[in-house]
């Protein structure tokens, strides 16, 4: 076989080798205004988080890039297939550097908005969890995988953030339901594409999911659980007392009177006891007094 048409043949092979394929479709195509919107709105948070911290525009900088592109680098690095979110789109990084410079330096119009942030926040967490979990499954890993991935990327921005800060991040402390929420959503995604429900659907039910999860923790006040044994609470639950019911034997008319003048001969007898006692604490009382006034005469 001559050699170009060897190479016509083996480069497309090798290319297809290591060019991090393996799958058969692109990925979900979600509208730019919806990717730019979360990556702003998570750069907010990271900005607002820096003033509280008393940090300068450098920091307000850095974690709002931490909060906003964090999540989808983190998942990125470890997929390491296909291409990387934070160089692919031109757009994601100025967008987050101008979102922390006008949030750091003009905070008064943010803050006042603060209902309408929380609820893009969830919005943002939804839509990352979404992405997150369909790069995975766009390249064919186990749904489990594709459900951590859709976890990373919706909160790996804000444990990035608190690692940033020297804190607990604040998806593995006790609250709200909101690292919970997006695992829900995620595995959501993965199982509507798993039946061959449109990506685009999946999205939705991913994102309406986790948005209705949040806000439920937040209204009944639910919190993911913490500091528990389920081993001691049913060894308690063995130990409680079985409660006995009463006696349901039926007394002639008989007993039941000489029951009752049995206790009130009793209650007699009680309440001649403690006149006795009154009367002799009486007379004692009169006989100290009586000798004092021997001894004063």
């Amino acid at each position: 076989m001559p050699m170009p048409a060897l190479l016509a043949i083996t480069v497309p092979v090798v290319a297809s080798l290591f060019s991090g394929g393996g799958a058969d479709y692109q990925m979900v195509p979600i509208p730019i205004g919806f990717e730019m919107a979360a990556v702003v709105i998570a750069s907010v948070t990271g900005a607002l988080t820096a003033r509280e911290q008393k940090l300068d525009l450098i920091g307000a900088i850095a974690l709002a890039v931490f909060c906003s592109l964090g999540g989808g680098l983190i998942r990125d690095v470890i997929l390491q297939v296909g291409s990387v979110y934070i160089l692919d789109q031109p757009l994601a990084m100025p967008a987050a550097v101008i979102t922390a410079a006008v949030t750091f330096m003009i905070p008064s119009l943010i803050e006042k908005q603060d209902r309408l942030i929380a609820v893009l926040d969830i919005f943002s967490v939804g839509l990352f969890a979404a992405t997150g979990a369909d790069k995975a499954y766009v390249y064919d890993f186990e749904p489990i995988i594709c459900v951590t991935m859709g976890f990373f990327t919706a909160v790996g921005g804000g444990m990035l953030r608190d690692i940033c800060l020297g804190r607990t991040p604040g998806i593995f402390q006790r609250s709200n339901l909101y690292a919970v929420a997006a695992i829900v959503g995620a595995i959501a995604y993965v199982v509507l594409a798993d039946m061959g429900i449109d990506h685009i659907i999946a999205v939705i039910v991913c994102v309406a999911t986790t948005m209705l999860l949040r806000f439920i923790s937040l209204a009944y006040d639910i919190k993911s659980p913490a500091d528990m044994d389920i081993a001691v609470a049913i060894h308690r639950s063995r130990r409680k007392p079985r409660t006995t019911r009463p006696e349901t034997t039926t007394r002639s008319p008989e007993e039941l009177e000489g029951r009752r003048e049995r206790v009130q001969a009793d209650i007699e007898r009680r309440r001649h006891r403690e006149r006795r006692k009154a009367a002799l604490d009486r007379l004692n009382r009169h006989r100290k007094a009586r000798a004092h006034r021997k001894l004063d005469l």
